[in-house]
């Protein structure tokens, strides 16, 4: 995979203008940083093969062959929203295209957006919220997708793309035991922001939404921490709410060979805009942890078939060690959800905890925000769910409460382009 670009401005005025780290120093870069280590950061990128950004150690290059944030090391934070387009105006949606790519490309650089918070005219708006000012970039990377809702609706070719829709971009079948909010679910468009630092996520996200109203509104959103899974394999893997391991054997994002089989779309798959790209699904999977919690250690255990201490498969030592799958109970997640148990089929896999407050009886309101991106969500996700629905032991203690599924076109190669160019052109 070639390395991705640095990142440039996109207009003379971006130029001139200097970052929010050359106007207030280093100071806070080594805190802001902090557990992520120099060597880490310097291999966040799209690939995850490339140094960081110049100018900001904590940057993750805007501009290359594939969006960051797919492949990217995953950050330790997310804040993901599905848009709706509230206009039937297709300059319009493809001028706001271009204006949050200029945003994108700025805000994943540490810079403000435009004029920044307070440098444009006092009579005026500012063009960037502010709330960000004095950070770091923390490596926030902007993935955008788009649903099948945004090339059809009621019947309806909306923006003269219906033709332009792959096939792969499928409308997700109900899986036994769905229980899904319409209004948790679905989109026209979706951004994924990652970041170290929730506020650099949440602010890319507020302003994203600023600069598109009157064409896009908010639909759903979700705050995520304590990332669940990893694209870096050497690192220790994270733990779900349930307290395990879960991901362990996640495609790597420096595993080039891995990503072009399973998760980048390649030409002749589907339309020509979409090579490059890979298909996100997102599912909030409501986890009951109160019932969780009142489990013995030995059936918690069985229902993943690993250890809950080390993360090792069950007749195993170490988390990394090859599974005996046979060793498992017949109906464990990780036997059921393993490749070998599937025909080699796999996923890449960036999900995150959430708690949202609670559900009205008095539980939390918590679980996984389930991230997965693959090269055709037909041969991936939805024959690896069907399989899981029908008898994974994990479904006495879950439940799928929303979902959404885009098609995210490859990366902006150079300052001159911008997101969707490929499929609006």
């Amino acid at each position: 995979m070639d390395a991705p670009q640095a990142s440039t401005a996109d207009t003379a005025e971006d130029r001139r203008r200097p970052s929010r780290r050359s106007v207030i120093g280093w100071a806070g870069a080594g805190v802001a940083l902090g557990a992520a280590g120099v060597g880490s950061v310097a291999a966040a990128t799209m690939g995850g093969e490339a140094g960081a950004a110049a100018g900001d150690a904590g940057a993750v290059p805007f501009h290359g062959e594939h969006q960051a944030g797919i492949a990217t090391p995953v950050q330790d934070r997310l804040h993901f929203a599905a848009f709706d387009v509230t206009t039937g105006d297709r300059a319009a949606l493809v001028a706001l295209l271009k204006q949050w790519t200029r945003a994108a490309a700025a805000m994943t650089a540490g810079r403000e957006v435009g004029d920044g918070a307070v440098d444009g005219l006092a009579e005026a708006p500012p063009d960037d919220t502010g709330e960000a000012l004095g950070l770091p970039a923390s490596r926030l990377t902007l993935t955008i997708g788009f649903g099948p809702t945004l090339f059809e609706q009621d019947g309806k070719d909306r923006f003269g793309i219906r033709a332009r829709r792959p096939e792969a971009l499928i409308d997700l079948p109900r899986f036994p035991g769905d229980n899904l909010d319409p209004d948790r679910s679905g989109g026209d468009l979706c951004v994924q922001a990652c970041a170290d630092d929730p506020q650099v996520a949440v602010h890319a996200i507020r302003n994203l939404a600023r600069i598109g109203m009157g064409t896009v509104s908010v639909r759903w959103s979700q705050l995520g921490f304590g990332k669940t899974s990893s694209t870096t394999p050497e690192a220790q893997t994270p733990r779900n709410l349930m307290g395990f391991k879960d991901g362990t054997h996640n495609i790597a994002g420096s595993d080039a060979k891995a990503l072009r089989d399973h998760v980048w779309a390649a030409p002749g798959d589907g339309p020509e805009w979409m090579t490059g790209g890979s298909y996100l699904v997102a599912r909030r999977i409501r986890m009951h942890i109160e019932t969780w919690d009142r489990s013995s250690l030995s059936e918690q255990e069985d229902v993943f078939g690993r250890t809950k201490g080390e993360g090792a498969p069950y007749g195993r030592r170490k988390e990394h060690d090859a599974p005996d799958l046979t060793a498992m109970p017949a109906d464990s997640h990780v036997r059921l959800a393993h490749p070998d148990s599937n025909g080699g089929l796999m996923i890449l896999r960036r999900g995150y905890s959430f708690t949202d407050g609670t559900d009205g009886l008095g539980r939390l309101d918590a679980g996984l925000f389930f991230l997965a991106y693959q090269r055709d969500t037909r041969k991936a996700f939805v024959p690896l769910q069907k399989r899981l629905s029908a008898s994974d032991a994990l479904n006495e203690y879950i439940q799928h409460v929303g979902s959404a599924h885009f098609a995210c076109p490859p990366g902006v190669r150079t300052s001159g382009e911008w997101w969707g160019q490929a499929l609006f052109g």
